[in-house]
């Protein structure tokens, strides 16, 4: 059934994590029908097997439902489900791309929290209807009254303006498809123009090849028509088209106002682009689409297969993820310790954990990755600046005039009784102070700028320990600033191992470094011989440890005798340890590089 612009609405749902999006779009599912009682499972659209695991979105999803609304029309509704971790805003910005309208859901027991306000912000610069949705109303700890208070505060909302509901139990769920169809507008393109598709997503079929998901702006898509790729000029024969009711379902022809998919035997992953726009050959546009703003990767690590002849299997591997996920680089390097791998950027920590589990589960590669970096901005002594993501490029110290470091503008949220934890906090992280606001009288945004190298190790963990689970964290980068800031290097056996060393504020360089140290110790495993670790600066030991060679008692089979006889064996075995030194490699497991990430302070833990 083909339905005209005017009876198509295309929203998204956005929300902080866990406040019930998936849950909401299931049952926007269940009472359109789109799928039956039987079909029906919690996290209908997180099909990925970490999400369901997690419990979280990931990657954005679509679906079309047909709902018949009170006004007596059937409408083709298109949601697109959007992920709420702050790591994975680039799919929320993408989802918001291909919608005229987005739901903002609030938890009526957490009320407003940091990434709320984040994904709230994305949909008012795409100029996106908001209709504001207060879930989960059934809990006994829900407090309507005050969330409503908030999000007024916050968002401008007039009182009591938010559509009550429950996802869970479906109450209100019919107002939330009538206020859809209300008040989000239809679609603006024209069936009669040129096609202009814009590329919302893909990913790697086995025997599809790559499948592009696309939102039609203008014009019209259909199947054996000749299309073009606009960024790269490839033309290719498109074999299906359809929509996702949410399994695929082949519709032949996608019109402008809808949102599907489609394939074209296209088997090269570097000929799709994300926010490309599609064209046909014939009579096609001239005009690009405006597309995305690609995201810039804030954390870095290297990423090396633990056997090192799979190094071209997790390039393929990660060549099919970057079709599915632009928002992480990859380029090759090597490392004296791990052997030949790609440095990988991310945006942010747990971004990179799932990169890590999506490359091993959907290839079977086992890799190692050394700790997180983030990209510092050096201003040399010629004047020139440049940007380094990894301690081993750091070059000499009397070239560099200064070394700046990523600042983050961080919002913390929380309930009152908690600002006194928080500053301590920031205190610690060297955050400096900018604002707070209350967003009601029991809840407050508390504004800081901070380092972006201290948010990403411990932070996290931190903040939810010191507020009893409480406090939630938005952060967005801000700019780039000088400080005292050196590279801690650390030595196994006298060898610099790159993959172990880290730019450190200078202060607290010492201490770190020893901390440092004490945890490789009890992680890197006894050798056949003595293995020294060491930190430097510039050159200078500043902390040693030593980690005990494995003995074994040569002198058991001498019962009595001359003492000579032992001491001549002893000798020996100590010739044999010293040669094994020189050309013996010690092992470093992942735990040693990981190791980095928890530099707690060991005094504030006593």
């Amino acid at each position: 059934m083909s339905f005209p612009t005017h009876l198509i609405r295309n929203f998204s749902i956005v929300a902080h994590i866990d406040h019930g999006k998936s849950t909401l779009a299931d049952r926007l599912m269940l009472i359109t029908d789109t799928i039956s009682e039987r079909e029906f499972r919690n996290q209908m659209l997180d099909d990925m097997e970490l999400e369901q695991e997690r419990g979280i979105t990931i990657k954005a999803k679509t679906v079309r439902m047909e709902y018949k609304a009170e006004d007596g029309n059937t409408y083709q509704l298109n949601l697109i489900d959007t992920p709420g971790h702050v790591d994975f805003g680039y799919e929320v910005s993408r989802s918001l791309a291909a919608c005229e309208g987005a739901l903002l859901v609030v938890d009526a027991a957490q009320g407003v929290e940091a990434q709320t306000i984040a994904n709230a912000f994305l949909a008012i610069e795409g100029n996106l209807e908001i209709i504001p949705i207060m879930n989960k109303i059934d809990l006994n700890t829900a407090r309507p009254d005050e969330v409503d208070e908030e999000m007024a505060q916050t968002f401008g909302f007039k009182q009591r303006e938010s559509i009550r509901c429950s996802a869970k139990t479906g109450l209100g769920i019919s107002e939330v498809l009538e206020a859809i169809t209300t008040f989000i507008p239809g679609p603006s393109g024209q069936r009669d123009k040129p096609l202009q598709a814009l590329i919302i997503d893909s990913h790697y079929d086995e025997f599809r090849g790559v499948i592009i998901y696309v939102c039609i702006k203008q014009g019209t898509l259909k199947k054996n028509e000749d299309i073009v790729l606009m960024s790269t000029g490839r033309k290719y024969n498109v074999d299906e088209v359809g929509v996702f009711t949410p399994a695929r379902k082949a519709t032949g022809v996608l019109e402008a106002g809808e949102v599907g998919y489609f394939f074209a035997s296209i088997k090269t992953v570097h000929d799709v682009r994300i926010g490309d726009t599609v064209t046909t050959r014939l009579n096609g546009s001239t005009e690009r689409l405006a597309g995305f703003k690609n995201p810039n990767p804030m954390v870095f690590c290297g990423t090396y297969p633990v056997d090192s002849g799979e190094y071209e299997d997790l390039r393929t591997a990660l060549d099919k993820l970057w079709l599915n996920d632009p928002s992480f680089t990859f380029v090759p390097e090597s490392s004296d310790a791990l052997g030949f791998g790609f440095r990988c950027g991310f945006l942010g920590l747990l971004h990179m954990e799932i990169v890590q589990e999506r490359i091993e589960r959907e290839s079977g590669i086992t890799v190692v990755q050394t700790a997180p970096t983030v990209t510092y901005e050096l201003l040399m002594k010629d004047g020139s600046v440049h940007l380094i993501d990894s301690p081993s490029q750091l070059p000499e110290v009397m070239l560099i005039e200064e070394i700046r470091e990523p600042i983050v503008d961080a919002h913390i949220i929380v309930p009152t009784e908690f600002i006194g934890a928080v500053m301590k906090l920031m205190d610690e992280k060297r955050g400096e102070w900018k604002k707070t606001d209350y967003l009601s009288p029991t809840r407050v945004q508390m504004s800081y700028e901070a380092p972006l190298a201290e948010i990403i190790s411990d932070f996290y963990d931190k903040l939810k320990s010191s507020t009893r689970g409480y406090g939630t964290l938005d952060y967005s980068f801000c700019k780039y600033r000088k400080d005292a800031l050196v590279r801690l290097s650390i030595l196994v056996n006298g060898e610099s191992v790159d993959a172990l060393s880290v730019i450190i504020h200078k202060e607290i360089a010492e201490r770190k470094g020893r901390q440092l140290l004490k945890k490789l110790k009890k992680v890197i495993p006894r050798h056949m011989f003595q293995v020294a670790l060491q930190a430097s600066i510039g050159g200078k030991i500043i902390a040693r440890e030593t980690i005990r060679a494995l003995m074994k008692n040569v002198t058991a089979k001498c019962y009595g005798g001359d003492i000579s006889r032992k001491r001549k064996l002893l000798e020996k075995q100590k010739e044999g340890k010293k040669r094994m030194k020189q050309v013996g490699s010690v092992a470093i497991p992942q735990d040693a590089f990981m190791a980095i990430l928890r530099l707690d302070d060991e005094e504030t833990k006593k």
